[in-house]
């Protein structure tokens, strides 16, 4: 044990003082008495004539010296050392995601986090300081570099988890340029208060980051929605097809039921038995005569809600209209009429109402005026778009990205080529089929323009000939098509910003929230779009600017977040982790504890006495 105030020892020189008014003989009072039978053991204690009689034993002294003692001990604040080392500055990062909202401690996990951090503001020395940063999606300073403790607890205190997954990295990096600034020899320390659910910290394996891991959680019993989407039913184009995945992150099979509803109306309700550690795909079809929004409900009670629900707007489909650029490919032709809800219009050589299609295919055809919306462009390309095209003879595929939506089900194995132009993928698109040269197909957006370019002329290859070709041009027509583009952009992933391209000039709005709050936006009138970022509740939202009224949904849907079991370590790369740590926090103070014991006593002191005197 130490003591952060030893001088306060020279209190206890007090002690000797109660004992001398022991000692001290009373005054003596004449009193005119009838009779001294009753006070003879009075009289004898009364006898002696020295100024100090024996001292005798007296709990009321004995109680007295020990509150005495208490209130020394207290005054010099002992403490117990513990492994922990002294450290001047301590950046505490508190995880305010949505795992952080299980139910499996009292009464969240959140809110122990919050009642622990707060215990190392109590621990902080006169001279240290605390940084306090709240993380989630995004990262947000709540207090700045202070010794001040009122500070720092109502820091700690305006933290409020979110429905949003973990970027950690970027608060640790921060931290990090937070301790550096002081330097190794004032012993700087990052504490995680968090349940570990977060991604891969692999940058800083070498870093040597002085970061303790308060690991928060119990539990893993959790089973969420983390997949939802909504499409035309493939059978019949009148009806919508919802497709979600349903994951159990618990180490024991549940059973719950999937509720589907349309704008609140229940439309079908499946039970579901769902195996230890897996997921189910669900598909439901259901009717629709109006744009409205799907949800899907898990009805079975878990340690985390805000994975139960997720929704969706669905809009009615309405068809494509193409506008085909050709000199006489019948085959492209061919594989466009049979994408569904497609209305193709074929021309020679002009695009001058390509203002009244949805998008543009331009076949081996330079126009000359380029279209203003989406194009698929092939053997062709716009001078602003690369800054260098080669010819290549028989180049080879040796790769594409499966996991592009344009390249959904669609393989190049048997696909052989002519010639074609190849260019280096550009900031605005990603390449989708490669060449050892480089790209042979690109797929991207600029300035809102979405592209899709093929450097080759279809006519010079095997692959019209290929099952991979309608495929693909069906792919194609969906990614191309604004209405399913502004269909995507109505599902947010929570703390994603909303952006909603403005028609005409508004100079403000209003966004209903899922609680029902309104959030009033002033824009700016030269604004061509609306940006809205307070999307860190799961729900849906309605937006109103002049005559836009847009409802979009907002949800979780992250596996990852979902996974609530508490990681005992952080992976730092391959090689470092960081344990949980079970050390307590340093300097851990018992002037309280010897503060209340002492009026205890002093209670117990004045019962006694009066006890004895009654």
């Amino acid at each position: 044990m130490n003591f952060l105030a030893p001088a306060s020892f020279l209190f206890a020189l007090t002690i000797p003082v109660v004992v001398v008014f022991y000692l001290l003989k009373r005054k003596r009072v004449v009193k005119l008495v009838s009779s001294t039978l009753l006070w003879q053991k009075f009289l004898a204690e009364t006898q002696a004539s020295a100024p100090f009689q024996k001292l005798r034993r007296n709990w009321l002294l004995i109680l007295q010296i020990i509150m005495l003692i208490l209130a020394v001990l207290a005054l010099s604040r002992p403490y117990f050392a513990t492994h922990a080392k002294s450290s001047q500055l301590r950046v505490l990062i508190l995880d305010a995601s949505a795992s952080m909202q299980s139910t499996d401690v009292s009464p969240s996990r959140f809110e122990k986090a919050r009642a622990e951090a707060l215990t190392w503001v109590d621990s902080l020395r006169d001279e240290d300081k605390m940084v306090v940063l709240q993380v989630a999606a995004n990262t947000e300073v709540k207090q700045s570099e202070t010794s001040e403790k009122s500070a720092l607890r109502r820091a700690i205190k305006s933290c409020q988890a979110v429905d949003s997954p973990t970027h950690l990295i970027p608060a640790l990096k921060m931290a990090e340029s937070l301790i550096r600034d002081h330097g190794k020899e004032s012993n700087p320390e990052i504490h995680l208060f968090s349940d570990g659910a977060v991604p891969d910290l692999k940058e800083f394996e070498n870093k040597a980051l002085p970061l303790i891991y308060h690991r928060i959680g119990q539990s893993d019993n959790n089973m969420g929605i983390i997949t939802l989407d909504v499409r035309a039913n493939p059978d019949d184009a009148s009806q919508r097809a919802i497709y979600t995945s349903v994951a159990n992150f618990s180490t024991n099979a549940q059973q719950t039921e999937l509720e589907l509803s349309l704008d609140g109306k229940l439309i079908e309700t499946r039970p579901l038995s769902i195996g230890a550690s897996q997921t189910v795909a669900q598909a439901f079809i259901a009717a629709q005569d109006h744009d409205g929004v799907f949800t899907m409900h898990l009805t079975a009670q878990d340690d985390l809600a805000a994975d139960n629900q997720a929704s969706i707007v669905s809009l009615l489909p309405h068809p494509v209209k193409i506008l085909l650029v050709t000199r006489g490919n019948h085959l492209l032709e061919r594989a466009l009429r049979a994408a569904p809800n497609v209305q193709l219009t074929v021309t020679g050589d002009s695009t001058d109402d390509a203002a009244g299609f949805d998008f543009v295919t331009l076949d081996d055809v330079t126009p000359t005026v380029w279209p203003k919306g989406n194009v698929l462009a092939i053997h062709v390309a716009a001078t602003n778009w690369f800054d260098k095209l080669t010819e290549v003879d028989g180049p080879t595929i040796v790769d594409w990205r499966s996991t592009h939506p344009i390249l959904r089900y669609v393989g190049f194995d048997n696909v052989q080529i002519a010639k074609s132009s190849v260019v280096k993928a550009p900031s605005w698109a990603v390449s989708l089929v490669d060449a050892p040269q480089a790209s042979l197909i690109l797929a991207g957006e600029l300035g809102r323009q979405r592209i899709i370019w093929i450097g080759f002329d279809t006519l010079e290859s095997y692959w019209p000939l290929r099952v991979s070709f309608p495929i693909f041009m069906a792919n194609a027509v969906d990614w191309l098509n604004p209405a399913n583009a502004r269909s995507s952009q109505l599902l947010v992933r929570a703390s994603d910003p909303f952006r909603l391209a403005l028609a005409e000039s508004e100079t403000s709005a209003q966004v209903t929230l899922p609680d029902g709050t309104v959030n009033k936006m002033k824009i700016d009138p030269k604004a061509t779009e609306i940006v809205f970022g307070d999307t860190f509740r799961q729900g849906t939202y309605h937006l109103r600017a002049g005559t836009n009224d847009t409802t979009f949904c907002v949800d979780l849907l992250d596996g990852a977040e979902s996974n609530i079991k508490p990681r005992d370590e952080l992976a730092l790369g391959q090689y470092s982790k960081v344990s949980a740590t079970t050390l307590h926090r340093a300097n851990m103070e018992l002037w309280r504890t010897i503060a209340a014991i002492a009026l205890l006593v002093l209670l117990f002191e004045w019962w006694y006495y009066h006890r004895r005197t009654a």
